[in-house]
């Protein structure tokens, strides 16, 4: 049976047990918050590397903490060896980094020993996550994925495409629209909400019986791609 006594060591002189508890808790809030990310994310496509990375970070931060300890030499040469790399990835969507700060601040916890803030911080962020999914801040119009052709330049092909999503989608809005091929021919890209009966396989096929379509893609919100 687990003898919580174990894991009330002092931080500057931890038991193997209490460093294996930082670590495997760690590993989990970590876990956990990976988690919510992809069942919340409403994006059309998430990084499979940041996920991994909202797993590892507080890991290595646990770590960090471990070896600095209660010691301010340590603390400054951590300090001087993290001043020598240069992080050079943007992260474009605030959210995303409140998730590395969430990562950040679990591992922190952990490696301090606070199990019981690291676990209720947790649990506190991952709530207001779902709060937030169900409340009027996420409504909104929300899209089954992105839609992309190219037509010749006509206004009557583009009004049989229209008059084709209109019959198929709940709602639809035109995203970009640019020229190409010399300007012979628009290239469009939708975003598309289907009907409940409808499916992207079937909206394909109606499409690409328009005479001028090329070029048709549909690509999923649900699918995971490298970015």
């Amino acid at each position: 049976m687990l003898d919580f006594a174990v894991l009330n060591s002092s931080f500057a002189n931890p038991t193997w047990i209490s460093v294996v508890y930082a670590f495997l808790l760690s590993f989990i809030l970590g876990t956990a918050l990976a988690v919510a990310y992809v069942r919340t994310f409403r994006g059309l496509s998430y990084s499979l590397n940041f996920l991994h990375g909202l797993v590892l970070l507080p890991i290595v931060i646990a770590i960090a903490m471990q070896a600095i300890g209660d010691n301010v030499a340590r603390g400054i040469g951590m300090i001087g060896a993290l001043s020598l790399l240069r992080f050079r990835t943007n992260v474009k969507d605030p959210r995303d980094m409140f998730f590395i700060f969430a990562s950040l601040a679990v591992g922190l916890a952990s490696g301090v020993h606070a199990y019981g803030i690291a676990i209720i911080g947790a649990v506190c962020f991952i709530s207001a996550l779902l709060v937030l999914q169900k409340s009027p801040f996420a409504s909104g119009p929300q899209f089954d994925g992105l839609l992309r052709l190219n037509l010749a330049r006509s206004g009557d092909d583009q009004r049989e495409v229209e008059d084709i999503l209109g019959r198929s989608c709940r709602h639809f809005a035109l995203a970009t629209i640019r020229e190409m091929a010399q300007g012979d021919r628009l290239d469009f890209s939708y975003q598309v909400r289907l009907n409940a009966r409808a499916t992207s396989a079937e909206l394909v096929e109606q499409l690409g019986k328009v005479s001028s379509v090329r070029g048709l893609n549909f690509m999923n919100q649900e699918s995971v791609i490298e970015v």
